[in-house]
């Protein structure tokens, strides 16, 4: 064994991870057929690395992947072997933007400025569906499937192997011409042998789109953007909606349109005028036993792009910026009149992001004009870190053109990220500042997070701190909002946290266990003066199977203190829990099956006290796919809480239904039911999406929304949508 892993680093410390590109003149044709000349003599990328279920031999399926580039495209190319053609490919559907770890596919990622922080990754599964991201922050959580952009690939499938082309053009990258390196790995997904794998070898505790895990890629010269790099996305989208409940119908003749310029090939600015969202999916509702509000991420293509200029900031629960406060108020549309967004490089180290949106304001609902503005800048150094600089401006207005001076809110802060360059040490620390009229107190948030992992150790700090006053009106600070549910107050109230955890885990010689290990977690609050006001002590054991099936036991000791009399369930009608200490604990297990089959399901099972009672939890997802042509799934949560009288016990439903008929690789027709008793809430919503060009949609979209008891239909919304891309 000691000879074969020295041979291995052997191996591994001799190959080149370099690739130089080679010019074509004759446009490749994009049919997956590598038929064309450059094939042949183009740099080819082979001896693929073993990521998962081992990450010390080269693959058992290899793949050979190239790359090659004229006037106007960047080109790849790739043959995946198959060593087992008597069973299907394993993908989920035809749709755009699937999950890697859930089909066979393969990918490629491009760092163009080679600072192994932020990359595009564009990938393709055997039956010719597409996939492409932006990698940010390292790729440490993988790709942001939500970026869209132009480009081309086919496929084709033989009895010993599957080959694609790709065909990406240069206006769709943001590079500078003047930077001739470029960070490159290919990232292949056999799920039909249960083995990924790499060119450039990616450790198998990190995502395999980890920038910091990358060849070389080398051009003699780079093509600058032919000609000019205008897009123009107009759209038209009827719609017509009718409430129930004011006896209302409507039909709106909706129209805008965005832009897309490139100022310089690495610096891109975006317009949009009478934006329209209506083809965006439909948020998820669930249920929700904590006091606080739940995050729902963005899903508008205008704020997409280079989103993590905006929306990375902060954390995840503290975050200055959250753009679904602009143009969303409570579940209502808020019209946005225009809006410009001006983001990516100045050099090859400093990033820039401009956001500036006027809303219109809604006189129905008592909201005046509103000026949403960002200002971000970002710079790289020691390696992989980056400091940033954050400015975040609401201004109102009493009319379009009143300002109202007295009606503002603001936050500046400044982050410090940290990537070492081998990935094991990741962190972050920052301090923001609010700004509101009439401000006093501590009106600001800060906070440290530093992460160590290597193949066994997870050891993490985390430290947050919430100052009472600090006001994020244009973010997303959940935890600094208390509800008594007596008054119908709400009460601000700023906190200190700690999150440390540790775990380790083992890597038996085993056919049927890759890993298993134990995790220590502590998630503890106190109250700005430091009392104690929320604790969470959890232990588990987990286990991965060699077949991709997860296994994971823990308990949980809780503490929680309530401040308020509270309406925990959100079903208490005539009692509430009173202010105290309340403690309790509970089990929990849950068994994810082998997701390359078929069917698969996600089972989980909590039972212990809860509050002054007991609850157990029964949480299951069951999906069936009839590739390559959709799936359907079921998720279905039910919690049983039971409290002693006076308090009123809860028995809570959530029921979502998700099926996705693709027909092609461009036709696409989504169905989503859901039924959630805590909200009293059921709707069904319905989405067909043609993509007739590349960019260009047709949608159609139908909505209805029902109150669950009594019964009733509130809301019903039927939309058309036409968007064509014009390009310059």
């Amino acid at each position: 064994m000691r000879t074969l892993l020295f041979l291995t680093a052997v191996i591994a410390f001799a190959q080149e991870y370099v690739l130089h590109m080679r010019y074509t003149p004759t446009p490749v044709k994009i049919d997956g057929i590598l038929d064309e000349p450059i094939w042949q003599i183009a740099d080819s990328a082979t001896g693929f690395w073993q990521h998962y279920p081992y990450d010390t031999s080269l693959a058992k399926v290899q793949t050979v992947a190239k790359v090659c580039y004229d006037d106007r495209f960047l080109y790849v190319a790739a043959i995946c072997y198959d060593l087992m053609p008597e069973k299907r490919y394993v993908v989920q559907s035809l749709k755009r933007d699937f999950s890697f770890p859930r089909n066979d596919a393969f990918t490629v990622a491009f760092d163009p400025f080679n600072d192994k922080i932020n990359g595009f990754s564009f990938g393709v599964n055997p039956y010719g569906s597409q996939r492409e991201g932006l990698i940010v922050n390292g790729g440490n959580f993988g790709v942001s499937t939500s970026w869209d952009t132009r480009w081309f690939s086919a496929t084709q499938r033989y009895k010993h192997f599957w080959t694609v082309e790709m065909a990406i053009p240069f206006k769709s990258l943001r590079y500078s011409p003047s930077y001739k390196t470029w960070g490159i790995n290919f990232a292949r997904n056999d799920l039909k042998f249960n083995e990924n794998s790499t060119w450039y070898p990616v450790p198998r505790n990190f995502n395999v789109a980890a920038l910091a895990f990358t060849g070389k890629l080398i051009w003699d010269s780079i093509p600058d953007r032919a000609g000019k790099n205008l897009v123009l996305l107009p759209y038209i989208a009827p719609n017509w909606q009718q409430d129930f409940q004011k006896h209302q119908q409507q039909l709106k003749p909706n129209f805008g349109a965005d832009a897309k310029i490139a100022v310089t090939p690495s610096l891109n600015l975006d317009l949009t005028v009478y934006p329209d969202f209506s083809q965006a999916d439909v948020d998820r509702q669930v249920t929700n036993l904590t006091r606080f509000s739940i995050f729902f991420p963005e899903r508008r293509q205008f704020f997409l792009e280079n989103n993590d200029l905006f929306a990375f900031w902060g954390f995840r629960q503290i975050r200055p910026f959250f753009s679904r406060r602009i143009g969303l108020y409570r579940g209502n549309i808020i019209p946005i009149v225009a809006g410009a967004r001006l983001s990516g490089k100045l050099t090859p180290k400093t990033r820039i992001g401009l956001l500036n949106i006027q809303t219109e304001g809604r006189s129905d609902l008592g909201l005046k004009p509103q000026n949403y503005s960002v200002a971000a800048l970002q710079y790289q150094f020691w390696g992989r870190s980056f400091i940033g600089a954050i400015f975040v401006n609401r201004q109102g207005f009493n009319t379009k053109n009143e300002l109202n001076y007295s009606d503002y809110n603001r936050v500046a802060g400044v982050d410090l990220n940290i990537n070492s360059k081998d990935n094991r040490l990741v962190g972050k620390l920052f301090f923001h500042h609010s700004f509101s009229p009439q401000q006093k107190g501590k009106p600001y948030a800060h906070a440290s997070f530093l992460l160590y992992r290597d193949i066994h150790w997870f050891i993490m700090w985390n430290h947050e701190f919430v100052g009472t006053e600090y006001n994020a009106e244009v973010g997303f600070v959940p935890r600094l909002f208390r509800y008594n549910a007596k008054t119908g107050e709400t009460i601000r109230y700023g906190y200190w946290r700690l999150e440390p955890r540790i775990g380790y885990l083992f890597y038996p010689k085993s056919q049927w266990i890759n890993n298993f290990g134990p995790y220590l977690y502590l998630d503890q609050y106190h109250g700005e003066r430091g009392n104690l006001t929320d604790r969470r002590v959890e232990a588990s054991l987990r286990i991965n199977f060699m077949n991709s099936a997860e296994m994971r036991w823990a308990y949980n000791w809780q503490f929680t203190q309530l401040l308020f009399p509270t309406n925990i369930t959100r079903q208490m009608k005539d009692t509430l829990l009173p202010p105290g200490n309340y403690f309790y604990q509970y089990a929990a297990w849950r068994f994810n099956s082998n997701q390359r089959k078929p069917w698969y399901f996600k089972t989980e099972i909590q039972y212990g006290t809860f509050y002054v009672g007991n609850k157990w939890t029964l949480n299951n997802e069951f999906y069936i796919r009839f590739q390559p042509y959709g799936r359907a799934g079921v998720v279905f949560r039910y919690d049983a809480i039971k409290f002693p009288q006076p308090f009123e016990s809860a028995y809570l439903t959530q029921l979502g239904i998700d099926i996705e008929i693709t027909f092609t690789t461009t036709l696409y027709w989504n169905h989503y039911f859901q039924y959630v008793t805590q909200l009293n809430f059921i709707s069904y919503y319905s989405r067909i999406q043609w993509r007739f060009k590349p960019m260009s949609d047709l949608f159609l979209v139908y909505v209805d929304n029902y109150y669950a008891s009594p019964f009733a239909i509130y809301r019903r919304a039927i939309i058309l949508k036409l968007v064509y891309w014009i390009q310059g």
